[in-house]
Protein backbone atom coordinates (compact mmCIF):
# COMPACT_ATOMS: atom_id res chain seq x y z
CA UNK A 1 0.00 0.00 0.00
CA UNK A 2 1.32 3.05 -1.03
CA UNK A 3 2.15 6.01 1.95
CA UNK A 4 2.71 8.92 0.43
CA UNK A 5 2.37 12.02 2.00
CA UNK A 6 0.97 14.91 0.00
CA UNK A 7 1.89 18.42 1.43
CA UNK A 8 -1.68 19.12 3.64
CA UNK A 9 0.38 16.22 5.86
CA UNK A 10 -2.28 13.54 5.01
CA UNK A 11 -1.64 10.17 3.19
CA UNK A 12 -2.70 10.35 -0.35
CA UNK A 13 -6.11 9.29 -1.64
CA UNK A 14 -4.97 5.95 -2.95
CA UNK A 15 -3.53 5.04 0.64
CA UNK A 16 -6.97 6.19 2.14
CA UNK A 17 -8.76 3.99 -0.86
CA UNK A 18 -7.28 1.13 0.45
CA UNK A 19 -8.25 1.33 4.24
CA UNK A 20 -11.37 1.62 3.10
CA UNK A 21 -12.59 5.31 3.19
CA UNK A 22 -14.64 6.44 0.08
CA UNK A 23 -12.90 8.40 -2.04
CA UNK A 24 -15.25 11.25 -4.37
CA UNK A 25 -15.01 10.97 -7.58
CA UNK A 26 -14.33 14.49 -8.07
CA UNK A 27 -12.88 17.21 -6.12
CA UNK A 28 -15.57 18.12 -3.07
CA UNK A 29 -14.22 21.54 -3.54
CA UNK A 30 -16.67 23.93 -2.87
CA UNK A 31 -18.19 25.71 -5.93
CA UNK A 32 -16.65 29.00 -7.05
CA UNK A 33 -14.36 28.69 -4.41
CA UNK A 34 -10.63 28.54 -4.53
CA UNK A 35 -8.28 26.96 -2.02
CA UNK A 36 -7.95 29.92 0.06
CA UNK A 37 -11.03 31.30 0.35
CA UNK A 38 -12.57 30.92 3.90
CA UNK A 39 -15.93 29.19 3.10
CA UNK A 40 -19.37 29.86 4.45
CA UNK A 41 -21.10 28.11 6.94
CA UNK A 42 -24.56 27.71 9.02
CA UNK A 43 -24.49 26.48 12.67
CA UNK A 44 -27.53 24.46 13.34
CA UNK A 45 -27.83 23.69 16.57
CA UNK A 46 -25.31 26.35 18.97
CA UNK A 47 -26.42 25.26 22.70
CA UNK A 48 -24.13 22.31 24.68
CA UNK A 49 -21.51 20.44 21.90
CA UNK A 50 -23.22 22.90 19.20
CA UNK A 51 -21.73 25.65 21.16
CA UNK A 52 -17.82 24.31 20.43
CA UNK A 53 -18.37 23.23 16.76
CA UNK A 54 -19.35 26.58 15.77
CA UNK A 55 -16.24 28.16 17.43
CA UNK A 56 -14.05 25.52 16.15
CA UNK A 57 -15.09 26.12 12.94
CA UNK A 58 -15.16 29.76 12.92
CA UNK A 59 -11.50 29.61 13.72
CA UNK A 60 -11.41 28.16 10.23
CA UNK A 61 -14.95 30.00 7.94
CA UNK A 62 -17.30 32.58 8.07
CA UNK A 63 -20.11 31.70 10.36
CA UNK A 64 -22.99 33.54 7.94
CA UNK A 65 -25.84 31.94 10.15
CA UNK A 66 -27.00 30.31 13.26
CA UNK A 67 -29.95 28.37 13.98
CA UNK A 68 -31.51 27.36 17.27
CA UNK A 69 -35.14 26.17 18.57
CA UNK A 70 -34.19 28.18 21.56
CA UNK A 71 -33.86 31.73 21.01
CA UNK A 72 -32.02 31.85 24.37
CA UNK A 73 -29.05 29.73 23.39
CA UNK A 74 -29.10 31.43 20.02
CA UNK A 75 -29.04 35.00 21.21
CA UNK A 76 -25.59 34.26 23.37
CA UNK A 77 -23.92 32.59 20.76
CA UNK A 78 -25.22 35.48 18.69
CA UNK A 79 -23.30 37.63 20.85
CA UNK A 80 -20.28 36.79 19.51
CA UNK A 81 -20.56 36.25 15.65
CA UNK A 82 -23.13 39.30 15.53
CA UNK A 83 -23.20 39.19 12.03
CA UNK A 84 -24.15 35.98 11.17
CA UNK A 85 -28.23 35.45 10.41
CA UNK A 86 -30.78 34.04 13.27
CA UNK A 87 -33.46 31.19 12.74
CA UNK A 88 -34.91 28.87 14.80
CA UNK A 89 -35.96 26.96 12.27
CA UNK A 90 -33.54 25.48 9.95
CA UNK A 91 -36.35 24.93 6.98
CA UNK A 92 -36.37 28.46 6.90
CA UNK A 93 -32.40 28.92 6.67
CA UNK A 94 -32.38 26.97 4.23
CA UNK A 95 -34.63 28.64 2.17
CA UNK A 96 -33.67 31.68 2.67
CA UNK A 97 -30.22 31.31 2.68
CA UNK A 98 -29.54 28.41 0.82
CA UNK A 99 -27.15 30.06 -2.38
CA UNK A 100 -25.06 31.84 0.25
CA UNK A 101 -23.73 28.90 2.02
CA UNK A 102 -21.39 25.97 1.49
CA UNK A 103 -21.59 23.82 4.66
CA UNK A 104 -23.47 23.12 7.48
CA UNK A 105 -22.51 22.09 11.17
CA UNK A 106 -25.37 20.02 12.83
CA UNK A 107 -24.89 19.84 16.52
CA UNK A 108 -28.81 19.44 17.31
CA UNK A 109 -30.40 16.73 19.98
CA UNK A 110 -30.53 13.21 17.91
CA UNK A 111 -33.80 13.40 16.32
CA UNK A 112 -32.77 16.10 14.32
CA UNK A 113 -29.88 15.51 12.59
CA UNK A 114 -30.78 13.72 9.77
CA UNK A 115 -33.21 15.83 8.49
CA UNK A 116 -31.14 19.35 9.27
CA UNK A 117 -28.16 16.95 7.56
CA UNK A 118 -30.31 15.54 4.18
CA UNK A 119 -31.55 18.88 3.77
CA UNK A 120 -28.17 20.72 3.26
CA UNK A 121 -26.90 17.70 1.22
CA UNK A 122 -29.78 17.70 -1.02
CA UNK A 123 -28.50 21.78 -1.63
CA UNK A 124 -25.05 20.60 -2.71
CA UNK A 125 -23.79 21.27 1.19
CA UNK A 126 -21.25 19.64 2.81
CA UNK A 127 -22.04 18.59 6.45
CA UNK A 128 -20.06 18.19 9.83
CA UNK A 129 -22.70 16.01 11.68
CA UNK A 130 -22.58 15.53 15.33
CA UNK A 131 -22.28 12.05 16.60
CA UNK A 132 -24.45 9.76 16.68
CA UNK A 133 -25.15 10.29 12.84
CA UNK A 134 -28.60 9.76 13.01
CA UNK A 135 -31.93 8.33 15.09
CA UNK A 136 -32.26 5.92 13.32
CA UNK A 137 -30.84 2.98 11.20
CA UNK A 138 -33.06 3.91 8.45
CA UNK A 139 -31.70 7.65 8.24
CA UNK A 140 -27.91 6.09 8.76
CA UNK A 141 -28.18 4.38 5.42
CA UNK A 142 -30.20 8.06 3.87
CA UNK A 143 -27.01 9.75 4.45
CA UNK A 144 -24.46 7.30 3.42
CA UNK A 145 -26.62 7.30 0.22
CA UNK A 146 -27.12 10.91 -0.34
CA UNK A 147 -23.27 11.77 0.21
CA UNK A 148 -22.48 9.52 -2.23
CA UNK A 149 -24.78 11.42 -4.94
CA UNK A 150 -24.20 14.89 -4.08
CA UNK A 151 -20.47 13.95 -3.85
CA UNK A 152 -19.94 16.38 -0.77
CA UNK A 153 -17.39 16.43 1.91
CA UNK A 154 -18.73 15.38 5.03
CA UNK A 155 -18.09 14.42 8.92
CA UNK A 156 -19.70 12.86 11.63
CA UNK A 157 -18.38 14.23 14.89
CA UNK A 158 -16.59 11.12 16.79
CA UNK A 159 -13.40 13.19 17.83
CA UNK A 160 -11.74 10.74 18.67
CA UNK A 161 -10.85 9.34 14.89
CA UNK A 162 -8.43 12.73 15.08
CA UNK A 163 -6.53 11.16 17.96
CA UNK A 164 -3.33 9.69 16.71
CA UNK A 165 -3.93 7.00 19.59
CA UNK A 166 -6.85 5.78 17.79
CA UNK A 167 -5.02 5.66 14.23
CA UNK A 168 -2.15 4.29 15.95
CA UNK A 169 -4.43 1.17 17.91
CA UNK A 170 -6.25 0.65 14.19
CA UNK A 171 -2.44 -0.12 12.95
CA UNK A 172 -1.31 -2.25 15.48
CA UNK A 173 -4.45 -4.22 15.00
CA UNK A 174 -4.37 -4.96 11.64
CA UNK A 175 -0.84 -5.45 11.52
CA UNK A 176 -1.66 -8.65 13.72
CA UNK A 177 -0.41 -7.73 17.12
CA UNK A 178 -2.68 -9.72 19.43
CA UNK A 179 -3.16 -12.29 16.85
CA UNK A 180 -6.37 -12.62 14.51
CA UNK A 181 -9.56 -10.88 16.87
CA UNK A 182 -12.66 -13.13 18.17
CA UNK A 183 -14.06 -11.17 20.42
CA UNK A 184 -14.40 -7.37 21.38
CA UNK A 185 -16.12 -5.84 24.21
CA UNK A 186 -16.91 -2.53 24.77
CA UNK A 187 -18.51 -0.49 28.04
CA UNK A 188 -19.60 2.62 29.22
CA UNK A 189 -20.84 4.46 32.51
CA UNK A 190 -23.84 6.37 30.58
CA UNK A 191 -27.15 6.87 31.36
CA UNK A 192 -25.73 10.32 33.71
CA UNK A 193 -29.43 11.42 32.55
CA UNK A 194 -33.08 9.71 33.89
CA UNK A 195 -34.22 6.76 32.17
CA UNK A 196 -37.18 4.34 32.76
CA UNK A 197 -39.99 4.93 35.43
CA UNK A 198 -37.35 7.97 36.89
CA UNK A 199 -37.51 9.44 33.78
CA UNK A 200 -41.21 9.65 33.60
CA UNK A 201 -41.94 10.27 37.10
CA UNK A 202 -39.97 13.61 36.70
CA UNK A 203 -42.40 14.97 34.14
CA UNK A 204 -44.72 16.82 34.75
CA UNK A 205 -48.07 14.57 34.32
CA UNK A 206 -46.00 11.51 35.21
CA UNK A 207 -45.80 13.32 38.58
CA UNK A 208 -49.03 14.39 38.55
CA UNK A 209 -50.61 11.00 37.86
CA UNK A 210 -47.91 9.45 40.49
CA UNK A 211 -49.12 11.80 43.40
CA UNK A 212 -52.84 10.91 42.87
CA UNK A 213 -52.75 7.29 42.52
CA UNK A 214 -50.82 7.24 45.83
CA UNK A 215 -53.67 9.03 47.30
CA UNK A 216 -56.03 7.16 45.67
CA UNK A 217 -57.27 10.30 43.30
CA UNK A 218 -58.54 9.90 39.81
CA UNK A 219 -56.90 12.78 37.43
CA UNK A 220 -59.02 13.92 34.59
CA UNK A 221 -56.93 16.25 33.20
CA UNK A 222 -53.12 15.80 33.06
CA UNK A 223 -50.68 18.76 33.57
CA UNK A 224 -49.72 20.40 30.08
CA UNK A 225 -46.93 22.65 30.29
CA UNK A 226 -46.83 25.27 28.23
CA UNK A 227 -42.83 26.15 26.26
CA UNK A 228 -41.40 28.92 27.29
CA UNK A 229 -41.70 32.00 24.36
CA UNK A 230 -38.28 31.72 23.84
CA UNK A 231 -38.21 27.89 23.03
CA UNK A 232 -39.80 27.39 19.54
CA UNK A 233 -41.09 24.06 20.28
CA UNK A 234 -42.29 22.77 16.61
CA UNK A 235 -38.87 23.24 15.79
CA UNK A 236 -37.28 21.71 18.21
CA UNK A 237 -39.77 18.49 17.69
CA UNK A 238 -38.93 18.32 13.88
CA UNK A 239 -39.62 15.42 12.58
CA UNK A 240 -40.40 13.13 15.94
CA UNK A 241 -43.85 12.43 16.77
CA UNK A 242 -46.37 15.31 18.07
CA UNK A 243 -46.17 15.75 22.10
CA UNK A 244 -46.54 18.18 24.24
CA UNK A 245 -43.80 20.20 25.92
CA UNK A 246 -42.46 19.40 29.01
CA UNK A 247 -38.93 21.18 30.92
CA UNK A 248 -37.17 17.36 31.69
CA UNK A 249 -36.74 17.16 27.35
CA UNK A 250 -34.71 20.54 27.09
CA UNK A 251 -31.83 20.88 26.96
CA UNK A 252 -30.13 17.96 28.51
CA UNK A 253 -32.47 14.53 28.92
CA UNK A 254 -33.67 14.21 25.56
CA UNK A 255 -31.18 11.43 25.30
CA UNK A 256 -33.31 9.18 27.42
CA UNK A 257 -36.21 9.12 25.42
CA UNK A 258 -37.11 7.04 22.31
CA UNK A 259 -38.37 9.57 20.39
CA UNK A 260 -35.72 12.02 20.58
CA UNK A 261 -32.21 10.47 21.62
CA UNK A 262 -30.65 7.19 21.21
CA UNK A 263 -30.01 6.38 24.44
CA UNK A 264 -26.46 5.35 26.37
CA UNK A 265 -26.15 3.40 22.99
CA UNK A 266 -26.45 5.91 20.54
CA UNK A 267 -24.47 8.53 22.64
CA UNK A 268 -21.28 6.43 23.04
CA UNK A 269 -20.91 3.97 21.32
CA UNK A 270 -20.08 6.07 17.83
CA UNK A 271 -16.98 6.78 20.15
CA UNK A 272 -16.32 4.01 22.07
CA UNK A 273 -16.74 1.15 19.71
CA UNK A 274 -15.29 3.26 16.85
CA UNK A 275 -11.37 2.53 17.28
CA UNK A 276 -12.57 -1.64 16.90
CA UNK A 277 -15.08 -1.21 14.18
CA UNK A 278 -12.33 0.52 12.05
CA UNK A 279 -9.61 -1.92 12.92
CA UNK A 280 -11.47 -4.98 12.22
CA UNK A 281 -13.18 -3.33 9.29
CA UNK A 282 -16.82 -4.40 10.18
CA UNK A 283 -19.49 -4.00 8.13
CA UNK A 284 -23.44 -5.43 8.33
CA UNK A 285 -23.51 -8.00 11.42
CA UNK A 286 -25.26 -10.87 11.06
CA UNK A 287 -27.69 -10.79 13.84
CA UNK A 288 -28.26 -8.63 16.95
CA UNK A 289 -29.31 -9.70 20.26
CA UNK A 290 -30.27 -7.90 23.33
CA UNK A 291 -30.68 -7.93 27.37
CA UNK A 292 -32.00 -5.28 29.22
CA UNK A 293 -33.74 -3.72 32.31
CA UNK A 294 -37.61 -2.99 31.65
CA UNK A 295 -38.59 -1.55 27.75
CA UNK A 296 -41.31 0.86 28.30
CA UNK A 297 -42.86 3.25 24.88
CA UNK A 298 -41.56 6.25 26.25
CA UNK A 299 -37.67 5.59 27.82
CA UNK A 300 -34.47 3.53 27.43
CA UNK A 301 -33.74 1.21 30.04
CA UNK A 302 -31.28 1.22 33.16
CA UNK A 303 -29.01 -1.49 32.01
CA UNK A 304 -28.45 -3.54 28.53
CA UNK A 305 -26.10 -6.06 27.18
CA UNK A 306 -26.11 -6.39 23.38
CA UNK A 307 -24.45 -8.77 21.43
CA UNK A 308 -23.14 -8.24 17.82
CA UNK A 309 -22.23 -11.23 15.79
CA UNK A 310 -19.90 -10.07 12.29
CA UNK A 311 -19.11 -12.51 9.25
CA UNK A 312 -15.42 -13.24 8.70
CA UNK A 313 -13.75 -10.42 6.35
CA UNK A 314 -11.47 -11.97 4.08
CA UNK A 315 -8.75 -13.00 6.09
CA UNK A 316 -10.19 -11.69 9.30
CA UNK A 317 -12.11 -14.17 11.00
CA UNK A 318 -15.83 -13.57 12.66
CA UNK A 319 -16.25 -11.47 14.98
CA UNK A 320 -18.16 -11.28 18.30
CA UNK A 321 -18.53 -7.74 19.94
CA UNK A 322 -20.48 -7.10 22.74
CA UNK A 323 -21.56 -3.72 24.48
CA UNK A 324 -22.41 -2.71 28.25
CA UNK A 325 -24.60 0.19 29.54
CA UNK A 326 -26.01 1.13 32.50
CA UNK A 327 -26.71 -1.05 36.18
CA UNK A 328 -28.30 -3.76 36.95
CA UNK A 329 -30.08 -3.80 40.62
CA UNK A 330 -27.19 -1.77 41.95
CA UNK A 331 -24.04 -3.30 39.56
CA UNK A 332 -22.72 -1.73 36.18
CA UNK A 333 -23.13 -3.96 33.73
CA UNK A 334 -19.29 -5.06 32.63
CA UNK A 335 -17.38 -7.40 30.60
CA UNK A 336 -15.90 -10.29 32.63
CA UNK A 337 -13.37 -9.48 35.10
CA UNK A 338 -10.73 -11.78 33.33
CA UNK A 339 -10.51 -10.04 30.07
CA UNK A 340 -8.72 -7.33 31.80
CA UNK A 341 -5.67 -9.67 33.28
CA UNK A 342 -5.60 -7.72 36.11
CA UNK A 343 -5.54 -3.99 35.25
CA UNK A 344 -8.39 -1.62 36.99
CA UNK A 345 -11.64 -1.58 34.13
CA UNK A 346 -11.66 2.11 33.84
CA UNK A 347 -15.41 3.72 33.76
CA UNK A 348 -15.63 3.59 29.78
CA UNK A 349 -13.36 1.71 26.92
CA UNK A 350 -13.01 -1.46 25.08
CA UNK A 351 -11.54 -4.62 24.88
CA UNK A 352 -9.98 -6.52 21.87
CA UNK A 353 -9.34 -9.88 22.60
CA UNK A 354 -7.05 -12.05 20.09
CA UNK A 355 -4.89 -15.06 19.48
CA UNK A 356 -1.88 -13.51 20.82
CA UNK A 357 -3.53 -11.46 23.90
CA UNK A 358 -6.03 -8.25 24.40
CA UNK A 359 -5.88 -4.63 23.35
CA UNK A 360 -7.22 -2.29 26.42
CA UNK A 361 -8.33 0.72 25.97
CA UNK A 362 -9.76 2.82 28.73
CA UNK A 363 -10.75 5.77 26.91
CA UNK A 364 -14.09 7.15 25.54
CA UNK A 365 -12.40 7.82 22.38
CA UNK A 366 -10.22 4.99 22.12
CA UNK A 367 -7.04 7.36 21.90
CA UNK A 368 -4.94 5.57 24.25
CA UNK A 369 -4.08 1.80 24.76
CA UNK A 370 -2.22 -1.01 26.80
CA UNK A 371 -1.17 -4.13 25.23
CA UNK A 372 -1.93 -7.18 27.80
CA UNK A 373 -0.36 -9.32 29.49
CA UNK A 374 2.18 -6.42 29.41
CA UNK A 375 5.10 -8.88 29.99
CA UNK A 376 4.27 -10.45 26.35
CA UNK A 377 4.14 -7.04 24.76
CA UNK A 378 7.62 -5.70 26.02
CA UNK A 379 9.43 -3.87 23.83
CA UNK A 380 6.82 -4.15 20.98
CA UNK A 381 7.41 -1.60 18.23
CA UNK A 382 4.43 0.02 16.41
CA UNK A 383 4.46 -1.17 13.15
CA UNK A 384 4.83 1.80 10.05
CA UNK A 385 1.52 4.30 10.21
CA UNK A 386 -0.77 3.70 7.08
CA UNK A 387 -2.74 5.92 8.24
CA UNK A 388 -2.86 9.82 8.05
CA UNK A 389 -1.64 11.74 11.57
CA UNK A 390 -3.80 14.43 12.61
CA UNK A 391 -3.96 14.69 16.76
CA UNK A 392 -5.93 17.66 17.22
CA UNK A 393 -9.13 16.24 18.54
CA UNK A 394 -12.00 18.33 18.25
CA UNK A 395 -10.80 20.92 16.01
CA UNK A 396 -8.49 18.26 14.24
CA UNK A 397 -11.87 16.86 12.98
CA UNK A 398 -13.00 20.07 11.66
CA UNK A 399 -9.70 20.95 10.03
CA UNK A 400 -10.05 17.51 8.12
CA UNK A 401 -13.54 17.96 7.12
CA UNK A 402 -12.65 21.71 5.81
CA UNK A 403 -9.52 20.15 4.00
CA UNK A 404 -11.66 17.83 2.11
CA UNK A 405 -14.40 20.32 1.26
CA UNK A 406 -10.97 22.12 -0.14
CA UNK A 407 -10.06 19.46 -2.93
CA UNK A 408 -7.88 17.23 0.05
CA UNK A 409 -8.80 13.54 0.50
CA UNK A 410 -12.07 12.71 2.34
CA UNK A 411 -12.66 13.09 6.16
CA UNK A 412 -11.62 9.42 8.50
CA UNK A 413 -15.23 9.81 9.63
CA UNK A 414 -16.99 10.73 6.53
CA UNK A 415 -20.50 9.82 6.39
CA UNK A 416 -19.57 6.46 4.18
CA UNK A 417 -17.78 5.14 7.40
CA UNK A 418 -20.12 7.14 9.94
CA UNK A 419 -23.03 5.82 8.18
CA UNK A 420 -22.30 2.28 8.27
CA UNK A 421 -20.98 2.68 12.08
CA UNK A 422 -24.12 4.12 13.28
CA UNK A 423 -26.36 2.23 10.74
CA UNK A 424 -25.02 -0.75 13.14
CA UNK A 425 -24.70 0.53 16.42
CA UNK A 426 -28.46 1.45 15.78
CA UNK A 427 -29.44 -1.91 15.29
CA UNK A 428 -28.74 -2.63 19.37
CA UNK A 429 -31.67 -0.32 19.96
CA UNK A 430 -34.13 -2.11 17.68
CA UNK A 431 -33.17 -5.26 19.29
CA UNK A 432 -33.67 -4.12 22.60
CA UNK A 433 -37.33 -2.71 21.60
CA UNK A 434 -38.26 -5.63 19.56
CA UNK A 435 -37.40 -8.35 22.65
CA UNK A 436 -35.67 -10.90 20.30
CA UNK A 437 -32.85 -11.75 18.17
CA UNK A 438 -32.39 -10.41 14.56
CA UNK A 439 -31.12 -11.92 11.99
CA UNK A 440 -30.07 -8.42 9.76
CA UNK A 441 -30.08 -8.55 5.95
CA UNK A 442 -27.39 -5.13 5.91
CA UNK A 443 -28.01 -4.88 1.81
CA UNK A 444 -31.82 -4.88 1.92
CA UNK A 445 -32.02 -3.04 5.47
CA UNK A 446 -34.16 -6.16 7.00
CA UNK A 447 -34.60 -7.87 9.87
CA UNK A 448 -35.04 -11.12 7.97
CA UNK A 449 -36.77 -13.69 11.19
CA UNK A 450 -38.69 -9.99 12.52
CA UNK A 451 -40.79 -7.95 10.30
CA UNK A 452 -42.17 -6.43 13.67
CA UNK A 453 -38.46 -4.92 14.09
CA UNK A 454 -39.56 -2.62 10.84
CA UNK A 455 -41.32 0.49 12.43
CA UNK A 456 -38.02 0.88 14.49
CA UNK A 457 -35.50 0.41 11.51
CA UNK A 458 -37.76 3.00 9.68
CA UNK A 459 -39.88 5.19 12.04
CA UNK A 460 -42.48 7.44 11.02
CA UNK A 461 -41.58 11.05 10.93
CA UNK A 462 -43.66 13.94 11.04
CA UNK A 463 -45.66 16.27 8.03
CA UNK A 464 -43.45 18.61 7.47
CA UNK A 465 -39.92 17.65 7.81
CA UNK A 466 -39.01 15.22 5.67
CA UNK A 467 -35.75 12.35 5.42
Amino acid sequence: MSRRIDRRGFLGTSALAGVGFWVAGRSAQAEGKSPNDRLNVACIGVGGKGSSDTDQVANHTNIVALCDADENTLNQKAEKFSQAKKYTDYRKLFDEMGKQIDAVTVSTPDHNHAAASLMAMRLGKHVYCQKPLTHSVYEARQMRETAKKYRVATQMGNQGTAEDGLRHAVESIRAGVIGPVHEVHVWTNRPIWPQGAEAILKTQAGGAAALAALHGQSLSNLPRPTPPKHLNWDAWLGPAPERPYDPIYHPFSWRGWWDFGTGALGDMACHTANMAFMALKLGYPTTIAAESGEINSETYPMWAKITFEFPARGDMPPVKLVWYEGSNKGKRVLPPAELSHGEKVSDSGSLLVGDKGVLFSPNDYGASYTLLPKKDFEGYKAPEPTLPRNGKGDDGMKTEWIAAIKGGPPAMSNFDYAGMLTETILLGNVAMRVGKKLEWDGENLKAKNCPEADKYIKPEFRKGWDV
